[in-house]
């Protein structure tokens, strides 16, 4: 169950990685005035009001008043827009695939880069959660997590540690569906025999413990030991393929082609992964849309995976499909993951025929469903980790840009400080002459008010000799 699965919550540093940008520091309590909301999920509201406290928004609307003593931000001209999610990509890894066919024990946290460049870009695009995991050139891969793209370290990127396994219908390189499918049944099978092994022993040790004769049955024994496992007893190599079964993490089944469809649904039912799962599917897939309908769960589609084109078999003719169409039209919610331009992939789908909310959810809300994390982030409701985007305009307009980015409260990318966006548009030479302008006149400004601050000092000290002139006279 999604639900129960831990959620492990980093806190977020205070830092950039954006070369010469600093973080803006906001306190606990702010108050986003007068901006265009577009939260997703319900209507968009004209001049409304976000009241964010401790990195989650608490209050949404129009007459919302700020308190005395949160810090009023004017986005007057502005549009609010819920952070984007990418659903599922292997960016941000140093290390896309292993060699081994079977890996779940390796954990992604060990090959995440906090320094690649793709992490700056992702953020700039308005990515506020990302989806990183293992590529599906594994039979089954290793731990998947959802990071935030900033941070020092990947602990403070996390945003959920407790990810997924991808396991893979379709083949690896080298290797046919055949060869595929039986090493996924043999590690299940493996898994079976190690429990009941383990099961035995964990009985036989509590029997032990308690100073009792172990004069039950091999097979009595597993029955009893069964109620002894827990995953921290469990031998690595096995734990995670447990917990899967648990329900306590997620799988990504991964499905290129439309018959991979069919063994996942098997797969499904003979392993009971219902509520934890999660189709990651190709083109071809359209033609089994109500196979994916019958499982009530957002698909994820790579961006690389939303035409799929194929020649007729009468005319001879290529005849391009446009994915995200197909399963709109057959009522199957979608996210779209491996993108570094999601707005760019949600203007596709409105260009070819789906709906602007359905477009918008694909990289919002029906993302963070497809990881698990639909109750926390993907929109901008009540209760919800503040992630929001600042936009100049239409999040699906191309002459829109992402002006701010706020992640969990905190102001983490503003774009008038984006010294190599700025590099890029003026160019190096005007950039560093702005910002020299830009010192300098910082300096200026700050000698003009120690300056001011001086002779104010200066005056009342005057003012105070003469007091006290005129009071020895006096006397």
């Amino acid at each position: 169950m999604r639900n129960l699965r831990y959620l492990g919550l980093s806190l977020i540093a205070l830092f950039t990685v954006l070369a010469g940008q600093s973080r803006a520091q906001i306190s606990s309590k702010v108050f986003l005035e007068g901006g265009k909301i577009v939260p997703v999920v319900g209507a968009t509201i004209e001049g409304g009001n976000i009241l964010i406290e401790e990195g989650r928004i608490v209050a949404i609307g129009k007459d919302l008043k700020a308190p005395f003593d949160a810090k009023v931000i004017d986005m007057s001209g502005k549009t609010l827009f819920p952070g984007m999610v990418d659903a599922w990509t292997a960016n941000g890894l140093k290390t896309a695939n292993e060699n081994l066919d079977v890996v779940p024990y390796v954990d992604v946290y060990d090959v995440i880069d906090p320094s690649l460049r793709y992490f700056e870009e992702a953020l700039r695009a308005g990515l506020t959660s990302i989806h990183v995991s293992q590529a599906a050139n594994c039979v089954i891969s290793g731990l998947s997590r959802t990071v935030h793209p900033v941070g020092m370290s990947v602990d403070e990127m996390t945003q959920d540690p407790r990810g997924g396994l991808v396991i893979s219908m379709y083949p690896k390189r080298g290797y046919d569906h055949a060869v595929q499918r039986a090493i996924i049944h043999d590690t299940f099978a493996d898994l079976d025999r190690y429990l009941d092994r383990r099961a035995e022993e964990l009985f036989l040790e509590e029997l032990k413990k308690k100073d009792k004769d172990a004069k039950v049955a091999p097979a009595e024994a597993r029955k009893k030991g069964k109620k002894l496992i827990r995953a921290d007893k469990l031998d690595k190599k096995f734990r995670n393929l447990y917990l899967l079964r648990q329900g306590k993490i997620d799988a990504y089944l991964f499905c290129s082609r439309a018959m991979d469809v069919g063994a996942a649904i098997a797969l499904i039912k003979k392993e009971g992964l219902n509520d934890n799962v999660t189709l990651i599917v190709g083109g071809e897939c359209y033609k089994v849309a109500k196979k994916l309908k019958s499982l009530g769960r957002p698909v994820i589609i790579r961006s690389q995976d939303m035409v799929f084109r194929e020649q007729d078999r009468i005319t001879l003719k290529d005849k391009d499909t446009f994915l995200p169409k197909v399963l709109s039209d057959a009522k199957v919610d979608f996210a779209i993951g491996g993108t570094t331009e999601p707005w760019y992939d949600a203007a596709r789908c409105v260009r070819n025929g789906v709906s602007r909310e359905r477009a918008l959810a694909a990289i919002t809300i029906n993302a963070a469903k497809a990881i698990g994390l639909g109750h926390l982030i993907g929109s901008i409701e009540k209760g919800k980790m503040a992630n929001i985007l600042i936009l100049s305009g239409d999040p699906l307009d191309n002459m829109t840009w992402v002006e701010g980015v706020i992640v969990a409260g905190q102001l983490v990318y503003e774009r008038n400080k984006d010294k190599r966006l700025r590099d890029l548009l003026d160019g190096v030479y005007n950039t560093e002459k702005i910002e020299t302008e830009r010192v300098e006149a910082a300096a200026k400004a700050k000698a003009a008010a120690s300056k001011k601050k001086s002779g104010k000092a200066s005056a009342t000290k005057g003012k105070t000799k003469t007091k006290t002139k005129t009071k020895s006279k006096k006397d």
